[in-house]
Order: C-alpha cells, then structure tokens, then sequence
C-alpha cells in the first residue's frame, strides 16, 4: 500500500520552486517520467510556465523551454530547421534554401497550428492562378512538411503531418502537382549567333558571356558548376577536370566527378579555358569568377531584348547532350561527361537530328542479304 501510494504520488507531483540567491526563481517539473526545469526573473512567471507545462503533459504532449514555446509560426519553423542545420555544418542547397525563405516572405507569418488540410489546398490553389506550376507546388509543399517533420522530431513541438499530407494529395488529384514535362528546347545555331553578336557589341557587359555559353555547350556543365571549377582541379595532360559536389538527387556532396574535355560540339573547352588565363586571379582559383545569379541573368535579359522565345540558359547543357550524342558517342561515354548515373535519364536529351542519323547511315555498309 505504501509502495503504490509513493509511485501514486510520483505521478503527479507539483512543480517545484527554487528562490535562487540571483533572486531569480527556478521552476521544476517532475511528472509522469517527464523532467524539465526553466528559470525566471519573478515567481509567477514561473508559475504560470510550470502550470502550461503540466497541463501538456497531462494531455501526453511534451513540455516546452520557453525557447521553444515561443515559436508559433511557420516563420519560426523555418528558422529552428535553417539554424539546427548550421550548426550540425550540414550545408543547405540553394535550391532548398530559396525556397525555404520565400515561404518565409510569403506565408512566414502563418500560425503553424493553422496550417491544415485546407490551408495547403488554398495555397497551392492560390500559387496555380498566380502562374506557378505543379512541380513547384509540390516543392513548396514538400519543404512544409520537412520542417514540419524536423520540428516535430529535434524539439517535440506538437506539430501535424498528416493534415499536410492530405493537403498535398487533395492538390495531385486536382492536377495542381505533378511531375515536370520533359523540356526539348534547343537553340539553334542562328539564335546563338544572335546572342553572341549582342554580348560581344555590349560595351557594359563585363563577364565574357560569349566564351561562357560556347563553354556551357562544350562541357554540358550547369552554370553554377562552370562557376566553381578552378585551375587545380584542370589537368592539361590528361585533358579533364575535377567538377565538386556535382548535382545528384541522392547523393549532392563529396560528389565529385573527373570529366573528359573534348572537342566535338563545335566549341572546343580547352581552347576556351586558356583564353580565361588572361584573368587569372592570385585570389581566386576559379576558372570562370563569376556567379551563376550574374550568368542567368544577363542571358535572360538579352534574350529577351533579341525577342527569343522560351530559352533558358540551362538549354545549353541539353544542347550540349545532343550534340555529343550527334556526334556519335555512345551512351555510357555521354553519361561520364554530363554525370548522369542514370542512364535513362538521357533518353530525354537524345532528340537527334535526321540529318545526324544520314551522316551516321553514310558510314555503314548497306544490308545483303546474308543468303545471298
């Protein structure tokens, strides 16, 4: 009897309060396994925390820091996620990272526990009329619940998945997230002559865009991989060159791949990169110093001053692909150059040309019949 009424009373002891000699006083919470202790400038302060605190334990919820309790908003989330990171030196893609703080801007200010079923089905619906397409709803969907999720499971914030979740089912079935269309566009050579001639005639044009895009087309690198390789990482003997933490969707650092420099596409790398030499910087290793922001910008702006229609600069690596394959590489040689591990994510580059398959017909015997 004794024993039951000492686990009885275990069970649902009263906070404790301590008068520090500061003058400060400590509130401590011993319930139902749980323990957690906080610490104020006034009693009570610390009463009203420890009555809040016991009150979310008793409804199987876990007890909160002040810290903690204090965020009530998305915004608040995101930061928690953004800072837990930091300091675990686990680096954030840009990707990511954009997109965690343009939901910051946008719906930051949203109360979290607001943020249901409905909610997601209004703001995605709200994105779609606003011209954003379903691969980026899906994004920002997907980046709400992650932080949600961390939330939940690095500081036992109650917070709920599963209305999410459903949110984000409710928008696929509405044909409001999906999948990306497979993109085919590829300059012709008249548009990127165009382009040229407007870079080079461009006398406030500092970064050397031309030799940039004949780069992008040469190598098949992403922009912001032309903007981080260096002069360690080019072997001229060999003719390759080391490109860091190359885009992955499972594995995006300590990805680093050693690519072939070849001269097929029309546009030679290695001629391109010693005209670079000339700029070297004693301060900076890289080959081309520049950004990515500066390069996509500058070719969006002048390609819509030329008047082309629906060219991204990111079309010069399918260009690129094409071009190799045209050229008459075989698959797994076009994959060691653009870095795809998936070989069947080239089928999507491989929209050769019909004059390509007549210069590749040219060089074959024409069929007999092996009877005859």
């Amino acid at each position: 009897m004794f024993r039951h009424f000492t686990v009885h009373m275990a069970y649902t002891k009263m906070a404790t309060f301590v008068n520090l000699p500061s003058g400060a006083w400590r509130a401590i919470i011993r319930r139902k396994g749980r323990y957690i202790s906080e610490t104020f400038k006034l009693r009570e302060d610390a009463r009203r925390w420890a009555t809040a605190q016991e009150s979310a334990i008793d409804r199987g919820l876990a007890p909160m820091k002040t810290y903690i309790a204090s965020k009530t908003s998305l915004a608040h989330l995101i930061d928690l996620h953004i800072d837990d990171l930091a300091a675990a030196k686990k680096p954030i893609g840009r990707t990511k990272l954009e997109a965690l703080l343009h939901l910051r801007r946008t719906i930051g200010k949203t109360a979290y526990a607001k943020i249901d079923r409905q909610f997601i089905i209004e703001f995605g619906r709200t994105r779609a009329r606003g011209g954003t397409g379903p691969v980026t709803i899906g994004m920002y969907v997907g980046w709400i619940k992650l932080v949600f999720a961390h939330a939940s499971a690095v500081h036992e914030i109650d917070t709920k998945i599963e209305p999410i979740e459903l949110g984000r089912l409710a928008l696929k079935h509405l044909g409001l997230i999906g999948k990306s269309q497979e993109r085919d566009r590829r300059p012709t050579q008249e548009e990127l002559d165009l382009i040229f001639k407007a870079f080079d005639e461009n006398p406030w044009q500092k970064n050397p865009m031309t030799r940039i895009i004949q780069f992008a087309i040469g190598t098949a690198m992403r922009q912001d991989e032309i903007c981080r390789i260096t002069w360690s990482d080019l072997d001229l003997r060999a003719k390759t060159i080391i490109i860091r933490d190359r885009k992955d969707p499972r594995d995006k650092y300590g990805n680093d791949q050693r690519i072939p420099l070849v001269s097929i596409t029309g546009y030679d790398p290695l001629a391109l990169i010693e005209e670079q030499r000339a700029i070297r910087s004693n301060f900076d290793d890289r080959i081309f110093p520049y950004t990515s922001e500066a390069i996509s910008a500058a070719f969006t702006r002048t390609v819509a001053k030329l008047k082309i229609d629906d060219l991204h600069f990111h079309d010069t690596r399918h260009e690129a692909t094409s071009r190799l394959f045209e050229a008459g590489l075989k698959i797994e040689q076009v994959a060691l150059i653009t870095g795809h591990k998936d070989w069947k994510m080239l089928r999507r580059y491989t929209h050769i040309k019909a004059k390509s398959v007549h210069a590749a017909v040219a060089l074959l015997k024409p069929w007999t019949d092996p009877d005859d």
